[in-house]
């Protein structure tokens, strides 16, 4: 599906440039490169994770275009380019590396916009289709499911560790369903459009911020909201060392319940 006329009119122009350019890097590796060479380690990224070459073939090509675009770019490979704007783009190139690399086709292009700090709009795109879901602070065209309550809701999880597991068990068993799709970003999406009840991360603080910052305009437009399972605030930040338990939720109500289960003693 092609980006709709009012993404187009309405979205940041370095935004919309970003995404572009990360459709078309990602089709032309898929293209030319094996998925041997896809999912092989290129270099140590700048949140401290291995990034996959897949990864920065089309980061590479994000911020050539980005900053083209006049603005700066945060990003997990590359981190903080700065190019002296007062509108950066906090950006995940592919998120779901690993399903991009093994032609599971769960993988999205994603990024909020930021001025001087505060989140003002996001995009993510589906990089396996080019669908886009786009939305300001003032405006979204998503609604949320309105959902609750934990017993009710159908979640999307971040697979388990041993470090959260009686954490993710609490929530698992209460949930009326659980997925696990290893793409955050397209998670969020389906919580802003009322597909899913909650993204969660129960705990393992895994989430970077640019895992999580375009769903602070997606989701917060559409109804819901972003919470950190410890209380820490999610906040523009070029520090790719900090970590949050993200709980992306269609409601408050639902969202506090997911931080109670989470942060409950065992």
């Amino acid at each position: 599906m092609n980006p709709t006329n009012t993404i187009r009119t309405e979205a940041n122009s370095g935004l919309m440039a970003a995404a572009d350019a990360a459709t078309d890097a990602y089709r032309r590796a898929v293209a030319t490169y094996p998925r041997e060479k896809l999912k092989s380690i290129a270099m140590q990224g700048a949140d401290g994770t291995p990034t996959m070459f897949v990864d920065v073939i089309v980061e590479d090509a994000i911020i050539d275009a980005a900053t083209a675009a006049g603005v700066n770019v945060l990003s997990e490979e590359r981190g903080w380019v700065d190019v002296g704007s007062a509108v950066t783009l906090v950006v995940d190139p592919v998120d779901g590396s690993a399903n991009a690399a093994a032609g599971v086709p769960l993988a999205c292009f994603s990024a909020a916009v930021a001025i001087d700090g505060e989140f003002t709009e996001a995009m993510t795109t589906w990089l396996h289709t080019d669908e886009r879901w786009w939305a300001s602070r003032e405006l979204s065209p998503y609604t949320t499911s309105g959902c609750r309550t934990v017993a009710d809701a159908a979640l999307s999880m971040l697979r388990p560790h041993q470090r959260n597991w009686d954490a993710w068990t609490r929530v698992a068993q209460t949930a009326t369903r659980i997925r696990i799709l290893s793409c955050s970003t397209l998670d969020a999406v389906l919580v802003a459009t009322g597909a899913v009840d909650a993204f969660v991360d129960a705990g393992s603080d895994t989430h970077r911020l640019m895992d999580i910052a375009a769903a602070v305009v997606l989701v917060g437009a559409s109804g819901g909201v972003v919470l950190d399972a410890f209380g820490r605030p999610v906040e523009f930040d070029t520090d790719l060392t900090r970590r949050w338990s993200g709980i992306v939720a269609a409601t408050p109500e639902l969202g506090e319940e997911l931080r109670t289960l989470i942060a409950e003693a065992p």
